[in-house]
């Protein structure tokens, strides 16, 4: 009889259904594919016999330790527990003869992530439980079983949380008492043909579900229904005949001219997110073991890692482990890849932050790789400076890959493979996955969308596809590693290979014609409030940032002068990792759960205290001879300026005491004195013995007006503060100019609500613009009068539950108005922002970048204009017309918005997920109001926003052995204005060199000298990495040896001097 004809032409969704459930574990499973998956099964003793130690609290005991404790037996169905707790289990193996010379595997469910060890304590591979895509529980027991084996002994380290964690669905907060079941503890032998059938249906069930009504979709679900027919569940042969099906329909290749897919594993490990950083070094562990393993079994697999940090914590806690990838990484099989420290966010950090990146991650890839990496490798961070492809380049590489625009969620960005050009021209070969992801399957539809999605196809006929379980670690699977080399030159899809990043890049290099080029900042569409969650971790960034910095430099002056001072180089470069750290693109941001909060605040004040001693010893060093006793003995003080550019400040100076001090501030009893013209990178003493000298500035006033504001007046400007604690008046006398338009005011506090469609930690939506409540102010009263500081106290109820306290000063050295606030904040999503309405015109605001401003639109025309809404600033944003400007100067706040004349400042938010207690609690910070005459290109914005950031560095001491005393300026930096002296330390590999940072700040070309009083013999140019550019002249005048240097617009340079010991 003739075989039955199959109608399936006019019934495809019905066989597409048939096909679906001949794979699907369910139903159907022990008639379909699954019942053959494998040929024998063992459970239970004495095949497997399990022991227990579990851990106290939440411990994450060494091997070695746990190894020595006491175990208890347990069985299958045991519950692991509570959250975060670790759990040892010893399995005691013994291979049943019926698996003699098979291919023995365990299959070890515990529901959470665990890591399988050797009996001698070699971390051997990662296990992922709990069934989804993630899903890894076999491991090779051995690869041929003998007649009589011996009882082996493994050991699991199980840890009680999912690849994501222990929270309630994606982002919620941890569940504190969550309890795994161990559900699967078996030996098994896997049926390979019927595995590796089930990895042919996968691919023709997807083609023709992908490709319906084209000729390779129809053969797709032909070959899937005629390879049912032919399987019977335990026929053997039947599996066989099956494979020729699917094998004759594989065997069918595509052209040419195919879009070329180039494919690498990996597997993103967030250093921190959902989870701790100690449970991240136990991910590393698990994950890349895992991969080791897949390198031997696939010796064409390609497996690329990034983030240095996660490398040396490998090193120190799993060394064996690590030597194992070092010689993967010499095959070309473990691609170390990225070029920094972390996969860092890079709105926050500062310009030298990003350099410190670059600098520890690329020196770590030399010192332990033997080479730095081309590519920089950042897909899953939250916008993208517009000084990246300058740091970059100066960093060694030339490529950057990233996908996460693809999340926008108002405009789709235009390209997939371009030229970025940063702020000052300097352009990256730059690629954004088509596929949209980095955590891909190997799926028919991603290699599709690789193509449909690619948006400069025309140009460049290639992508890189990234694939493999990540965010919580895991990597490529099995399966996904099958697939792939069953669709590497299928007919009706691209063609994939395993490839090097660099390969890509390469290629695109030679064969790419009529490239884009993208100019400025990667601006993300999303995620907008990861400029102000979690605020005190970006506050003590800045800190972190800023005193390294003076550390640096004074440690460098001191090491110079000071005999037997040691630049603290080892210490430095300790807490420098720790600042970087922190600077996870889940950290700072504040999107992390509540726990990685208290651990990065105990790194954050293990850096502060560091810094602080390091700035005691140097200070010390250099000034001990002329140091009082104690403050209240002092006669005088010194300051040091830390900045390029002399400065006058009127200083707080706690417990100073003597006939000279002018004012005692009324909020902490602090004496008040003059720092007058204290030089840049050098030294002044102000005496305090004198009580009838001259005071060193026309005094600030303040008073009532008739209409019941507060005024404060210097010789700058008039400030008025409604009794509602408003600004209601800004007036410049100078130039006889109100800033507040009639009817107006700044310095309001607008409560928004804060409610994000999910991204709760993440996200300030456009709509939450539209719901405030403006607040008001009570007990409005002077508390300073002057001579040197004239101040108001405002005090502002949020709710029932939270306060603001503010002090609002004018000193009488600056036009610069300081607003300090104290709040106590306990909301539920809402955010509190500041809002300024100037009388000032600009279809543009201007925004500190790193090493660089970014422009932004002041208004709404398009929505790519619109999209702006919230942006990321740092130390100012400006507002600026023709001739005049105002800027906003702040101390510790990243989130920004301008429309028309108001400008914004976010300060605080209230999310409730992943951290349900984020920003709960106490907040101190400073903000201030800085007008000033001239456009912003014109004006000192950038100086005076150094000088609200970088205090004088201040030590009490006898003015008389001080008066004759001067070491220094030891730097300084004559010419154009605009060009910043940002660093100076010395040099990684030789503390007898010093290196200094500078940047053109304003965007234009400059020249400047660059001075100093070391002994310098050479000078020259240099990158990040403070590798030899090229030579500089060294011009010798007495004691001074300089360099002249020119500057493109938005340029850093790096000059390093040897100094003569």
């Amino acid at each position: 009889m003739d075989k039955p004809m199959s109608y399936l032409q006019k019934h495809p969704s019905i066989t597409r259904d048939r096909v679906a459930k001949f794979l699907a574990d369910g139903q159907w499973k022990d008639v379909n594919i699954h019942a053959s998956l494998y040929k024998a099964r063992a459970s239970g003793s004495p095949a497997i016999e399990l022991e227990m130690w579990s851990a106290p609290g939440q411990d994450r005991p060494t091997f070695e330790h746990a190894v020595k404790q006491e175990f208890a037996p347990i069985q299958v169905g045991h519950m692991f527990g509570p959250s975060w707790s670790t759990h040892w289990v010893r399995m005691k193996v013994q291979i049943p003869a019926e698996m003699e010379g098979k291919h023995v595997r365990l299959l070890f469910d515990p529901s959470c992530e665990a890591l399988v060890w050797s009996d001698r304590g070699e971390p051997l591979q990662g296990i992922t439980g709990d069934g989804g895509d993630n899903y890894h529980v076999d491991y090779t027991v051995t690869k041929k079983a003998k007649r009589d084996e011996h009882v082996r002994v493994l050991y699991l380290e199980v840890g009680c949380n999912g690849m994501f964690g222990n929270g309630g669905g994606l982002i919620g907060p941890p569940q504190e008492d969550r309890k795994f079941r161990l559900s699967t503890a078996d030996l098994v032998v896997y049926n390979d043909n019927a595995w590796a059938l089930y990895y042919d249906m996968e691919i023709l069930a997807a083609m023709a579900k992908n490709l319906q009504d084209s000729p390779r979709g129809w053969q797709a679900l032909v070959a899937a229904n005629d390879i049912i027919n032919e399987f019977s569940v335990g026929d053997q042969k039947s599996i066989k005949s099956a494979l020729n099906i699917s094998a004759k329909f594989f065997a069918a290749q595509g052209g040419q001219g195919n879009h070329q897919v180039y494919a690498i594993g990996n597997c993103h490990i967030d250093t921190a997110w959902l989870w701790p950083y100690d449970e991240t070094k136990r991910k590393i562990a698990r994950s890349w073991s895992t991969q080791l393993d897949y390198m031997e079994r696939y010796p064409e697999y390609r497996f690329a890692a990034s983030q240095a940090q996660q490398f040396e914590w490998l090193r120190t806690l799993y060394p064996s482990l690590f030597k194992r990838i070092q010689e993967k990484a010499k095959t070309g099989q473990f691609i170390p890849i990225g070029g920094t420290w972390i996969e860092m966010d890079c709105n926050i950090p500062s310009g030298e932050s990003l350099a410190r990146q670059f600098l520890l991650g690329q020196r770590f890839y030399k010192q332990h790789f033997g080479q730095t990496c081309d590519v920089f490798w950042l897909p899953d961070t939250f916008g993208y400076s517009s000084q990246l492809p300058q740091i970059v380049r100066l960093a060694g590489a030339k490529y950057f890959f990233t996908q996460k625009l693809s999340w926008n969620n108002i405009n789709k960005f235009p390209h997939t493979t371009f030229q970025w050009a940063g702020l000052d021209g300097s352009s990256v070969l730059t690629h954004m996955a088509p596929a949209n992801t980095y955590t891909a399957q190997v799926t028919v539809s991603d290699l599709i969308n690789s193509v449909k999605q690619h948006k400069d196809v025309a140009y460049s006929n290639e992508s890189l596809y990234l694939y493999g379980n990540g965010d919580g670690g895991g990597g490529p699977l099995e399966a996904m590693i099958e697939r792939l080399d069953r669709i590497k030159d299928v007919d009706g899809l691209p063609r994939i290979k395993h490839a090097h990043p660099n390969e890509f890049y390469e290629h695109v290099e030679k064969t790419a014609r009529d490239l884009v080029t993208w100019k400025g900042e990667l601006y993300f569409e999303l995620h907008r409030g990861t400029y102000t969650s979690q605020a005190r971790t970006k506050q003590y960034n800045r800190q972190a940032e800023l005193l390294l910095r003076d550390v640096e430099m004074l440690s460098v002056v001191a090491q110079s002068v000071a005999h037997g001072f040691a630049y603290p180089a080892a210490e430095l470069d300790r807490v420098w990792k720790l600042v970087c750290l922190n600077q996870f693109h889940d950290v700072i941001p504040g999107s992390s759960i509540e726990m990685v909060y208290r651990d990065s605040d105990k790194i954050y004040e293990d850096v502060v205290n560091s810094g602080k001693a390091l700035m005691e010893s140097a200070m010390t060093s250099l000034f001990s001879h002329v140091a009082a006793e104690s403050v209240s003995k002092a006669t005088g003080v010194l300051f040091v300026n830390t900045t390029a550019w002399p400065r006058s400040d009127v200083v707080a100076v706690p417990g100073l005491q003597g006939p000279g001090v002018q004012q005692i501030r009324e909020r902490d009893n602090a004496a008040l004195v003059v720092a007058a013209t204290v030089p840049g990178c050098g030294m002044s003493v102000a005496d305090v013995t004198n009580g009838s000298a001259d005071i060193e500035a026309v005094p600030v006033t303040a008073f009532k007006d008739s209409k019941g504001n507060v005024v404060l007046e210097n010789i700058f400007v008039t400030a008025k503060i409604s009794p509602r604690g408003h600004l209601v008046s800004l007036w410049d006398r100078r130039e006889e100019r109100e800033l507040v338009p009639k009817g107006c005011a700044a310095n309001v506090f607008r409560l928004h609500d804060d409610v994000p469609l999910f991204w709760d930690a993440w996200d300030i939506e456009i709509y939450n613009q539209e719901k405030y409540t403006e607040l008001e102010g009570t007990n409005v009263r002077i508390v300073d009068e002057g001579p040197l500081l004239a101040s108001v106290f405002v005090e502002v109820a949020i709710s029932e539950n939270s306060v603001l306290r503010q002090w609002i000063s004018l000193s009488a050295t600056t036009p610069r108005l300081d607003f300090d606030c104290s709040v106590d904040w306990h909301e539920n999503r809402k955010c509190l922002k500041v809002a300024f309405a100037w009388d000032i015109y600009s279809d543009v605001a201007t925004y500190e970048t790193q090493f660089g401003i970014v422009q932004r639109p002041t208004h709404r025309n398009t929505t790519w204009d619109m999209a702006k809404f919230e942006v990321c600033g740092h130390k100012f944003a400006d507002l600026s017309e023709h001739g005049y400007g105002v800027a906003l100067l702040n101390d510790c706040k990243y989130g920004f918005s301008t429309l028309g004349n108001v400008m914004s400042m976010s300060l605080l938010r209230a999310p409730k997920a992943p951290d349900a207690n984020c920003d709960m609690g106490h907040h101190s910070f400073r903000y201030a109001i800085y007008p000033h005459k001239g456009a912003f290109g014109e004006a000192s914005v950038v100086r005076e926003a150094y000088q609200f950031n970088v205090p004088l560095v201040q030590l009490p001491v006898d003015a008389t052995s001080s008066a004759d005393f001067s070491i220094m300026p030891f730097f300084t930096l004559s010419g154009d204005s605009s060009v910043v002296l940002d660093t100076v330390k010395a040099a990684e590999d030789n503390s007898s060199q010093v290196v200094v940072r500078m940047y053109e700040a304003y965007g234009g070309h400059a020249r400047v000298k660059l001075s100093t009083k070391l002994r310098v013999t050479r000078a020259q140019l240099t990158n990040i990495l403070e590798e030899h550019v090229e030579d500089a002249k060294l011009v010798v005048l007495g004691s001074k040896r300089s360099v002249d240097l020119a500057f493109k617009p938005f340029e850093v340079k790096t000059v390093k001097f040897q100094v003569k010991a």
